[in-house]
């Protein structure tokens, strides 16, 4: 047997172990015997054009690809640009690698190219950390760093791997591999907590489901499905786990939006939470106050979080639900959903007018409602921004597992639409991935389009372009008033030319009838594309006019 070095040893490992075909980077000293171990074992590296990107399309490949993403970057500033990416999956419990050079182990505090202390700057926002400094150990560092990565609560973990046991040769019989990729266990809480939870859904009258990521990790889209149906429970899905039940099914409640959601939360008498948590976005939990409260969640921390529950389950979202089948009854609940669907029936209206009326300047809405005509409900969105968000997010449509996502309701972090845009259309290729952003949103990752066309990675982008960061500039409007703006104007900007110079297709819209043969152009171009949309700058959603009255409270 022959000699490899360090390199071929990590790339041996993600390919032959973990099944790792795809990963995304950007090039640099310390990752170079990395990246030649690439070459050798065929994986597919996607060099972007900076590092956020690298690490926010291992976040996405890691919601569509249904394994962690994997993100290999430099040492020192090529390390520090990630952290944003990192934090924002940390936050959603996403489970990614990031693997990184560092400075020698040998040169360690002597003043060597770009050493810093990575691991301190790294760990509050990763679940593990980890600094291999044995070329024979590899493979044990990388099984560990996966495996932290998928169990329990998913989340980010960090690998530095140091020239010093990547450059130097080592003999193949010197290194063992394990025999099996890294895999989730399962957990379920006690049969009494099971059965309880089950009379209590059983005895309710308005019962409720509300869902998130913890859904989309565990893979528990049958589990929910039999368990809605069966009990007839009407049920919102949220982040990543949207589309897990599609948007259109009868169950569903996303026809009434967040509003709809707050209505039937404040009617519900009993309240099944599926691995998600009572954030803001919940606010803190205080919607269900009047509800008996069952929640589901693999961290035993998560389920009492802001609102204690009356029945906590703790354990894996899909094994849980699995058990519950087992005990709810059969129901059947239309009245409680004609409720329902009347309230929602109410508060849509107004939002359905604007969707199906052509105005001048375009109104939000009416470019989500003719942008799903165009695209499809079994496409992939991605949704970036700031009021963009709020009419993306009411007007699209999921059919399948994290069909209509937005950036971080959690972390709130903007600029991850084309990373994920592109991962998803890598893990998905056969289905449609349209990126949905707003004028500023677009231009943290726009460069990335140039990656998308390098690949062959045909998304297209669709901006929401009210000519400022929207959400901001309201919001001073509300606060203060409309002549206190300041830093929040951008001025009508032809992103799509840039889209273009970078060998997409790009098309500019200010009127309504231009919208849907833009998008259709772009959709048969093959070729990563832009639809830059000039839409009514005066237009305010209601999430910005909350988040303002929440600022005044603050006096």
């Amino acid at each position: 047997m022959g000699e490899v070095h360090g390199g071929y040893v990590v790339a041996r490992y993600l390919k032959e172990v973990e099944g790792t075909g795809t990963i995304f980077a950007l090039s640099g000293g310390h990752i170079m015997p990395i990246l030649d171990g690439c070459l050798e074992y065929g994986i597919r590296v996607i060099d972007v054009r900076h590092e956020q990107a690298a690490a926010m399309m291992a976040h996405g490949w890691s919601i569509y690809g249904g394994r962690p993403g994997v993100c290999l970057v430099t040492a020192g500033p090529g390390f520090t640009n990630t952290l944003t990416g990192v934090a924002n999956a940390y936050h959603e419990g996403a489970p990614m690698v990031v693997l990184s050079g560092v400075g020698s182990l040998r040169e360690l505090d002597k003043g060597a190219l770009q050493d810093v202390n990575q691991v301190d700057m790294i760990r509050p926002v990763t679940k593990w950390t980890g600094k291999c400094h044995d070329v024979a150990r590899i493979p044990e560092y990388m099984q560990a760093a996966f495996s932290h990565a998928i169990s329990g609560r998913p989340g980010p973990v960090y690998l530095e791997l140091p020239p010093d046991i990547l450059v130097p040769h080592i003999g193949e019989k010197e290194i063992t591999f394990p025999a099996e990729r890294s895999t989730r266990s399962t957990a379920v809480p006690g049969e009494s907590l099971l059965a309880e939870a089950a009379a209590l859904l059983n005895g309710a009258e308005k019962p409720l489901l509300i869902g998130g990521d913890g859904i989309c990790w565990s893979d528990a889209e049958a589990e929910l499905l039999e368990l809605v149906e069966k009990a007839g429970i009407p049920t919102l899905l949220l982040n990543n786990a949207r589309g897990a039940i599609p948007d259109e099914h009868p169950l569903s409640l996303w026809r009434g939006g967040f509003a709809g959601l707050i209505a039937a939360l404040s009617m519900a008498d009993v309240v099944l939470a599926v691995g998600i948590r009572f954030n803001w976005l919940l606010n803190y939990g205080d919607y269900v106050a009047g509800a008996r409260v069952i929640r589901v969640d693999i961290d035993p921390v998560e389920v009492n979080r802001n609102r204690i529950a009356d029945v906590a389950l703790v354990g894996d979202a899909g094994a849980v639900l699995d058990q519950l089948n087992l005990e709810v009854a059969e129901k059947d609940r239309s009245g409680w959903l004609d409720t329902l669907a009347g309230i929602q029936a109410d508060l849509s209206e107004g939002d359905r007018q604007q969707m199906e009326t052509p105005t001048d300047p375009i109104h939000p809405f009416r470019l989500m409602y003719q942008l799903r005509q165009a695209a499809g409900d079994d496409a992939i969105y991605i949704i970036d921004g700031g009021d963009t968000v709020y009419f993306g997010l009411i007007a699209l449509r999921a059919s399948v597992k994290a069909g209509v996502i937005a950036n971080g309701l959690q972390f709130g972090s903007l600029g991850i639409g084309m990373p994920f845009a592109m991962a998803a259309k890598l893990a998905r290729p056969d289905t449609r991935v349209v990126l949905v952003s707003g004028d500023g949103s677009f231009g943290f990752n726009a460069m990335e389009f140039e990656t998308a066309y390098r690949h062959d990675i045909p998304v297209i982008s669709v901006i929401c372009n009210d000519q400022a960061w929207g959400s901001a500039k309201h919001s001073q409007e509300l606060c203060y008033a409309m002549d206190r703006v300041c830093g929040t104007e951008l001025g009508v900007v032809h992103y799509e030319r840039m889209v273009e110079a970078l060998g997409g297709h790009g098309e500019f819209v200010t009127r309504d009838e231009e919208i849907l043969p833009a998008i259709e152009r772009a959709l048969e171009s093959g070729k990563p594309a832009c639809v830059n949309v000039l839409t009514d700058p005066t237009v305010t959603s209601p999430s910005t006019h909350i988040y303002a009255e929440s600022q005044k409270g603050w006096e």
